[in-house]
């Protein structure tokens, strides 16, 4: 790959590193064979980094992990071959490229979520939630009084798309992005939704004489 700027439309002061990536990408022949396997593993590393990082939350392992890191590495390489003459250089190419990478991972994985875990409203996530949200064994009945407080709350305070919101994002940990894109709404709607939930239970809970919400802090 060369390092000479692309000639490329509103490209300014574009970076050796970054021509050299994009002069790769819209040259022909062995040259950009050579930076797409490139990119390919750059892109893969991140990917993997990203996918092990949310794995416990989606539980995923194994094989799977790995199945969804390749997938998304492979769509955004296919989406920044697509769009790499829009490239203007106003940041590293590699912090451009990264974008498609983080965009497909959550994408995949919030696909993987709505096939082999949809977020429910059941008893197994509250012998799941109170470990994670106490600070010691001695609140144990505290805690549980706390919950039962807070699931009425839900039932009963919340709106169907506000309870849906806030037990996917603040119980399950379903990545904001990718529940935003499962219901077809921005991610600043769907944090909205998630606001105006939590302000709601945060006020039934300090009405039924609960100074701390302990849950306050889930599913930013």
């Amino acid at each position: 790959m060369t390092s000479s700027a692309p000639q490329l439309s509103g490209v300014v002061e574009m970076d050796d590193a970054s021509a050299a990536w994009v002069n790769g990408l819209v040259s022909q022949g062995q040259a950009h064979e050579s930076c797409v396997v490139a990119l390919h593993a750059v892109l893969l590393k991140v990917a993997r980094h990203e996918v092990a990082r949310r794995a416990s939350s989606l539980q995923l392992h194994g094989s799977e992990l790995e199945d969804v890191a390749q997938q998304a590495t492979d769509d955004a390489l296919m989406a920044i071959r697509a769009k790499v003459s829009g490239f203007r250089g106003e940041s590293r190419f590699t912090t451009w490229a990264f974008r498609f990478v983080m965009f497909e991972v959550s994408t995949k994985m919030g696909r993987h979520f709505w096939r082999e875990r949809r977020a429910t409203w059941d008893d197994a996530i509250w012998e799941q939630v109170p470990a994670g949200l106490v600070d010691s064994p001695e609140m144990h009945i505290e805690q549980r009084e706390l919950f039962a407080t807070l699931r009425r709350a839900i039932d009963t305070d919340l709106t169907p798309l506000q309870r849906r919101v806030f037990v996917a994002v603040a119980l399950h940990q379903v990545p904001m992005d990718a529940f935003a894109r499962e219901l077809g709404v921005s991610r600043n709607a769907l944090y909205k939704t998630l606001f105006d939930a939590r302000r709601k239970l945060r006020v039934s809970l300090l009405a039924a004489g609960y100074a701390r919400p302990y849950f306050a802090s889930a599913g930013r």
